[in-house]
């Protein structure tokens, strides 16, 4: 039934778009559902290249056993919640962002603390509460927290008159990451052109260091001219 949990037959239809070539769009368009759902039922159960409907099917029974043995979760502190918001529109929401940064190469953990910061209107957290928020243990989101600290996506910090550490998550979070896409595209600028200098421009693996570099160049040129619009304007 569209909009309630998929079935085998949703599952099969599913591997069959998979192979056939389509997207999660077109797969949620013949399900009648969001396209959302797809791509987190596919990410879920192996990707696209290794989603098998019995697999998914299997693996849907076993997490359903394991919440059932599960206590229930814990409430929502009520600064979190409110402002007319839609709790079941904010939890889809969630978890397709959370998808969202998996596939943009972020580890699935470090992708779930970094949503759980994005989404609190507070922007910050401390472990206890991403602990309890997000039902793993400590050094899940220790682990997390280094990476997204390594890649400039979050910072530590403590409240005036407060021991315990915050993670907080700023405005310039992408503008940080992006800074950091910004220098290391001109490492890779300067190391094609280097390539090309050794292999010979006029040979075909040089020349392939060569087209790398003017595009990376003109890449990195675009995001400076975008970064320094922004500041300008802000």
């Amino acid at each position: 039934m569209p909009g309630g949990r998929l079935t085998s037959e949703d599952r099969r239809r599913i591997a069959e778009g998979l192979a056939g070539g389509l997207g999660y769009a077109e797969i949620g368009r013949r399900l009648e559902r969001p396209a959302s759902t797809v791509m987190r039922e596919v990410t879920r159960n192996g990707g696209p290249d290794a989603y098998r409907a019995d697999r998914a099917e299997e693996a849907t029974r076993d997490r359903a056993r394991r919440t059932r043995q599960d206590p229930p979760p814990p409430r929502r502190p009520a600064a979190e919640e409110g402002h007319g918001r839609d709790p079941e529109a904010v939890r889809e929401f969630t978890e397709s962002f959370t998808v969202l940064l998996e596939q943009q190469g972020v580890p699935r953990m470090a992708a779930r603390v970094l949503v759980a910061l994005y989404t609190a209107d507070s922007g910050a957290q401390t472990a206890a509460e991403l602990v309890q928020r997000l039902r793993v243990s400590p050094a899940s989101v220790s682990h997390a927290v280094t990476f997204l600290e390594q890649q400039g996506l979050l910072r530590r910090d403590r409240a005036p008159g407060e021991r315990r550490e915050r993670y907080v998550l700023d405005d310039e979070v992408w503008l940080r990451s992006t800074l950091a896409s910004v220098r290391m595209n001109a490492v890779l600028v300067a190391a094609s052109r280097r390539g090309a200098e050794v292999l010979g421009a006029a040979t075909p693996a040089g020349e392939r260091f060569g087209t790398s570099a003017e595009f990376l160049a003109l890449i990195g040129d675009a995001l400076q001219e975008a970064l320094d619009r922004w500041r300008q304007s802000h």
